[in-house]
């Protein structure tokens, strides 16, 4: 564990979790310095909002290390930094605010990674173990910073973390019941390789203890390889194409879940695949992932597992998570589908699969340099007009998507590009037809043009209101 009393901190970064540093490292007895690039007015900070930091902004200059104990990085900072690297060759240890508060978690800890479907399958989970009676806290990489409620989390409620790359890979310390998704190519403009990338999300196993669970998926090739890292009695898995002899999978028709002692080494039907309220097999997927981690806990605990009728009537009770395949609303018999979420191509791909009616496709953002040629192919196959908006540039999807279309000879009069999403959406309005969709899937993040991709789904949910 960290030591802060009397320990010298620089915070780099002042975003949602930098600020839950600032607020919370002082009350451990730290000295914090925070260090931002952006200046006071640009970060809206007012003087006295945080009496006991000292700020260092503009900049973030050598001299911090000079008497630095610990460092800090928000999620956005990159450790090829150079101050970031000054501090590895010094011996400065660096941590985050996930790593701070899972060192002094009491309560048991959920942890769930992945490179698609974290936050469908965390919100789920999360009311899954709600509905069973437990008293939940939900952050990490969504909701709130947990570090704010530490001090309220006791041994009998459950913590259940969203975990991102960037927060694992500078992880030393394990949930009790971790779970990786699946790993397909993302974040690489981050990590640099795909081997460094999945290195990063295996953290979220390689510190776990005996008695605790890890939860793998079975159709996901490197999920699965990374069975000989888990050091945890107990491995569930979950599929859609496999009959697992411990976890939830798809037999037919059915989810099901099967398997541990907290189950009595039966088979339980969780519900028809019919019941499930959301669109697309990765949802169904999702499903099945909420369900094996949900009744992973009881193992950890040494507790009953959740009863299935509680996860069945929590699954269909489930509304969409914002900017997920939401749908916003009909106009004219044309729906517009917000999947602001979709910052990579492979998450494009999962929404275009979840459709089997004709699709008018919003394109757009900055490429995180990750292979397009399957989203483009499928987007050939499933989209009537393929409107491309954002930046030009090397590094933006508008730029990259375009040229890719003209090398596969697509027909240029079903491809559009604009420069903003208000302009692509009006286009959508004026080329769809009755039993259309306009989706909204973009491909690239958002940082070309909204601080994250919830704003830009925002903009794009009072474009549609307007129409």
């Amino acid at each position: 564990m960290h030591e802060l009393n009397g320990k010298h901190v620089i915070v780099l970064g002042f975003g949602r979790q930098g600020r839950a540093l600032a607020r919370w490292l002082p009350t451990q007895g730290a000295h914090v310095t925070v260090s931002d690039r952006r200046t006071s007015e640009q970060l809206l900070l007012e003087q006295g909002q945080f009496p006991q930091v000292d700020f260092v902004l503009g900049e973030h200059p050598l001299t911090l290390l000079d008497d630095a104990d610990l460092i800090c990085i928000s999620g956005g900072v990159p450790l090829t930094l150079s101050l970031i690297q000054e501090a590895v060759e010094r011996g400065v240890a660096i941590t985050n605010d996930a790593q701070l508060f899972m060192e002094r978690c009491k309560a048991p800890v959920v942890g769930i990674t992945g490179s698609a479907g974290k936050t469908t399958t965390t919100t789920l989970t999360t009311q899954i173990i709600q509905a069973a009676g437990y008293n939940t806290y939900v952050g990490g990489n969504i909701g709130d910073v947990l570090l704010d409620d530490l001090d309220k989390i006791t041994p009998d409620d459950v913590v259940i973390m969203e975990l991102s790359s960037f927060q694992l890979e500078l992880m030393t310390t394990s949930p009790r019941v971790a779970a990786v998704l699946n790993i397909t190519p993302n974040h690489l403009d981050r990590h640099k390789t795909m081997q460094n990338y999945i290195a990063a999300k295996a953290n979220i196993l390689r510190h776990q203890y005996p008695g605790d669970v890890a939860v793998l998926c079975k159709d996901d090739e490197i999920s699965e390889s990374l069975e000989p890292l888990v050091i945890a009695d107990e491995l569930v898995w979950f599929s859609m194409y496999d009959i697992v002899p411990n976890g939830t999978f798809l037999m037919g028709d059915r989810l099901m879940l099967a398997g541990s002692a907290s189950y009595d080494y039966v088979p339980h039907v969780l519900m028809d695949r019919a019941e499930v309220p959301l669109l697309g097999d990765h949802n169904v997927m999702n499903v099945l992932a909420a369900c094996a981690i949900a009744g992973a806990l009881g193992l950890a605990l040494d507790r009953p597992g959740i009863e299935p009728e509680t996860m069945r009537q929590v699954v269909c009770d489930f509304k969409p998570v914002p900017h997920r395949l939401e749908k916003v609303r009909d106009v004219n018999g044309v729906t517009y589908i917000n999947d602001s979420i979709a910052t990579a191509p492979e998450r494009l791909v999962a929404a275009l699969r979840s459709f089997d009616e004709r699709l008018v496709l919003l394109l757009g953002g900055a490429d995180k340099d990750l292979p397009w040629q399957e989203a483009v192919h499928l987007a050939l196959q499933k989209a009537d007009h393929i409107i491309l908006f954002g930046r030009e540039g090397d590094k933006q999807v508008r730029t990259k998507v375009m040229r890719m279309l003209r090398l596969m000879g697509a027909d240029q009069r079903h491809v559009s590009s604009v420069e903003t999403l208000d302009e692509a959406v009006l286009l959508a309005q004026e080329v769809a037809q009755p039993g259309h969709v306009v989706l909204l899937s973009p491909g690239g993040t958002s940082y070309d043009a909204y601080p994250d991709f919830e704003a830009r789904g925002e903009h794009f949910r009072k474009i549609v209101s307007k129409l």
